[in-house]
């Protein structure tokens, strides 16, 4: 891999890098307000499984099957990630970032991505650019369990060492977690994190929330 794969991806999924990724919490925000999330081991075990068997494995599989689709198939898989998302705020997390990021790709990189979900666009982005599937999909997950951090740093609260700490003792999952999921087919896609799904249902009526999601 050359070093501007790697640079380049680190400007993408970067908290500088202009998609509002600190807004959303996929979620989380529900389970802290609840006092079920109040500790680094308590969103550790949230983690696992959203990495695992959620919406982390999920992300990339379908940003595997983006980067792979010829442009003729892409929407089959632009309308499958719509359709997956659990709430209408998943499904507003993916579309505003996946927006975001694409405006500013196509911006300075010179790409057309166009209106496209987070993994789609991210996908199609490193594709554009000839970018490792690999560690475009190691990195997209990373990135996605380092945003959710954030947010519990801010709200647990938690410090930032053990945030970091967490994020440290996730890294061997999230390598194996990426690295199987971008040999998983389109059709096994599947999610089985039901309490994140309803998390995130609970979280649009929540009285007093600081994340969009």
């Amino acid at each position: 891999m050359s070093t501007d794969a790697v640079l380049t991806l680190t400007q993408w999924l970067s908290p500088g890098f202009p998609v509002g990724a600190f807004a959303y919490s996929h979620g989380l925000e529900t389970e802290i307000t609840a006092g079920r999330i109040n500790s680094a081991q308590t969103l550790e075990e949230w983690l696992r499984d959203i990495i695992t068997f959620g919406g982390g494995r999920a992300d990339v599989v379908m940003l595997s099957e983006a980067y792979r689709a010829e442009q003729s198939e892409l929407s089959a898989v632009e309308h499958t990630a719509r359709a997956f998302a659990a709430s209408a705020e998943r499904l507003l997390e993916t579309e505003q970032q996946g927006n975001a990021f694409a405006r500013t790709v196509d911006a300075i990189w010179g790409t057309d991505l166009g209106a496209l979900t987070y993994p789609v666009a991210v996908a199609r982005a490193a594709k554009a650019q000839d970018i490792p599937l690999d560690l475009t999909a190691r990195m997209y997950l990373h990135a996605f369990a380092a945003n959710l951090i954030s947010a519990a740093v801010r709200l647990v609260p938690l410090g930032q060492t053990e945030g970091q700490a967490l994020l440290a003792d996730l890294a061997p999952l999230i390598r194996d977690t990426a690295s199987s999921a971008i040999e998983t087919p389109l059709d096994a896609l599947a999610s089985s994190c039901f309490a994140a799904d309803i998390a995130a249902m609970q979280h649009e009526t929540l009285y007093s929330k600081v994340f969009r999601t």
